[in-house]
């Protein structure tokens, strides 16, 4: 399938690329389809690109990289619904929102994005727990995450990522993207 992005541009994306979230993000009931895009520009975003509608495309994050305590707990019938025995057979992501100012960017922690990478099946999860906003701002703590993390290994940041902890997306289901 060929794709015209707003924010991407064209993109190929094949069938084993494709993840279904059958009751659509919050706000977009009607937008089922999907597919992980990475921009290619080193940062620890990925993008949720919609199928269905190709001008919407949302900025992705593991929580536990900047919110290293952070849980995302299931009830029963939702692991049943993405076909997980437990939440560790999953991805989580919060959606962020992106500000011209970057110290204001924040993350949905009380409804995290949980991506069975196995099934390609997702849902958006709102969560029971109440010490999770869903404009949680987090510039401050991934900031200071990074530089514990270039300070433990003494090198620049942008080498001293890769040695984050986060589950890795198989590369069958991320669409890269390159820019001129």
């Amino acid at each position: 399938m060929i794709i015209k992005t707003e924010s991407f541009g064209q993109l190929t994306v094949s069938d084993e690329e494709i993840i279904l979230i059958p009751q659509g993000i919050l706000g977009f009931p009607e937008c089922k389809r999907y597919c992980l895009v990475d921009p290619g520009d080193e940062t620890l975003i990925v993008w949720l690109q919609s199928l269905d509608n190709p001008a919407i495309s949302f900025p992705l994050l593991e929580p536990k990289i900047f919110r290293p305590d952070y849980t995302a707990r299931l009830s029963a019938a939702e692991l049943r619904e993405l076909k997980l025995e437990n939440i560790n057979q999953s991805a989580v992501f919060s959606i962020l929102t992106i500000s011209e100012d970057v110290t204001q960017m924040t993350a949905n922690l009380k409804a995290p994005l949980v991506i069975n990478l196995k099934e390609k099946l997702a849902r958006q999860v709102v969560l029971q727990e109440n010490e999770y906003s869903i404009k949680h701002l987090m510039f401050k703590e991934l900031r200071a995450h990074l530089i514990t993390i270039q300070a433990q290994h003494r090198k620049p940041t942008q080498h001293a990522v890769s040695t984050i902890p986060i589950r890795d997306i198989p590369p069958s289901l991320t669409v890269k993207t390159l820019h001129a």
